[in-house]
């Protein structure tokens, strides 16, 4: 990925999904009004032809494009004309790297029809052979023959051997943050302090979590000494998710399918008590190495497929990572949420410390206070929090 798609997460300030198209879209002028309930992105969006793409919503379209990016390490301007410009043309057929894109993807889903199990099936994507990029290796380095293999992970994991079962862990987490009793004392919690954007960007912006159980939860991201960068919003309340990105696309939108299903994932989370409701068929996978540490590896399933993976410290039993990938025709869309820095607040231990990465920007948010069972007003987890 280009310098400047991964830095555009600061330059937008902190928009989400993908943040090359957010970037060129404040770019370009006007951004484009919220899409209608319902509408498709081949109805939206102007010549979306690619069969696998124009049934998606809107967002989901945009997630996809943030798929592809990564997998060839591409940014915006090298399939759209005068991306990152005032100039920006994301119509236009001009560049031949479009138009083979959809050949791909079309290719792409030919492959996973016709070999690995039919409709559906999503065995084969861009990343199977590009690995971020636009010409993929046909031939082995013997340098690296005799080198450690990059470490990549399975979608699904691998099967653990030994060890402690899906429910042990489980039970192990819930103890060390603080036992069932105290934590479901805890019904709601508003968690404040600052957030970095990747690359050192965004360092005076203000970060505020506000969470009720079992299931409503809202993150804004302002700037005080900037207000023309506005307020970024992720909201869930319960039932309905929206995110509001002031240099976006979509100034406001409201959630569709996967990332609906990942919003309220993420909201359970934050009631630790709730974790064995996130998923369903709790399975445990081989240990896997973060920082040059082994963590205990689950994993279950949400709706429409999703994906949840979870990583425990094997000594302290805490929560390192959660990793949720939503399915797309071109790959998974991956969220990752690492925790550190636990601290005991009334009992309870909360992170005061969390990083938020997707395809196309990280953020790292670093708590100064938390305040737990404080009232909330339902309006803080609606599109336009008060």
């Amino acid at each position: 990925m280009k310098l400047w798609s991964r830095l555009a997460l600061a330059i937008a300030g902190l928009a989400v999904l993908w943040i090359g198209f957010s970037f060129v879209a404040r770019a370009q002028g006007p951004v484009m009004p919220t899409p209608p309930a319902g509408v498709k992105a081949g109805q939206y969006f102007k010549n979306v032809t690619t069969s696998a793409l124009k049934d998606l919503t809107p967002d989901e379209f945009l997630s996809a494009m943030g798929v592809i990016t990564d997998d060839l390490g591409f940014d915006c301007a090298d399939c759209h004309p005068g991306a990152g410009s005032d100039k920006a043309d994301f119509v236009s057929d001009a560049y031949a790297p479009k138009k083979r894109a959809r050949a791909m993807i079309e290719m792409v889903g030919a492959i996973n029809r016709n070999y690995f199990g039919g409709a559906g099936a999503q065995s084969v994507t861009c990343y199977t052979c590009h690995h971020g990029r636009e010409k993929p290796v046909t031939s082995v380095s013997l340098d690296r023959v005799y080198e450690g293999p990059p470490q990549e992970d399975d979608d699904i994991v691998p099967p653990g051997v030994g060890g402690p079962t899906a429910d042990q862990i489980l039970d192990k987490y819930i103890t060390a943050m603080g036992g069932a009793q105290r934590l479901a004392a805890i019904t709601s919690f508003v968690a404040t302090g600052t957030a970095l954007g990747y690359g050192g960007f965004g360092g005076d912006a203000e970060f505020t979590l506000y969470a009720k159980s079992p299931n409503q939860k809202t993150t804004l991201i302002t700037f005080p000494e900037h207000p023309d960068r506005g307020m970024s919003l992720w909201a869930f309340d319960g039932k309905a998710g929206w995110i509001r990105t002031p240099r976006g696309l979509f100034p406001e939108y409201e959630l569709i399918g996967g990332e609906l299903d990942g919003a309220r994932i993420e909201a359970q989370l934050a009631f630790p008590g709730n974790i064995k409701q996130v998923a369903t068929g709790w399975r445990v996978g081989l240990r896997r190495a973060i920082e040059n540490k082994d963590y205990l590896v689950i994993q279950g399933t949400g709706p429409r497929g999703l994906l949840v993976t979870l990583y425990f410290d094997q000594n302290t039993g805490l929560l390192k990572r959660m990793l949720r990938m939503v399915p797309s025709p071109v790959g998974r869309v991956s969220v990752q949420v690492d925790y550190a820095d636990y601290r005991d607040v009334n009992g309870v231990k909360f992170p005061y410390e969390y990083q938020f990465s997707w395809l196309d920007g990280r953020y790292t948010a670093k708590i100064k206070d938390v305040k737990t069972n404080v009232a909330i007003d339902a309006t803080k987890f609606g599109r336009s929090p008060k």
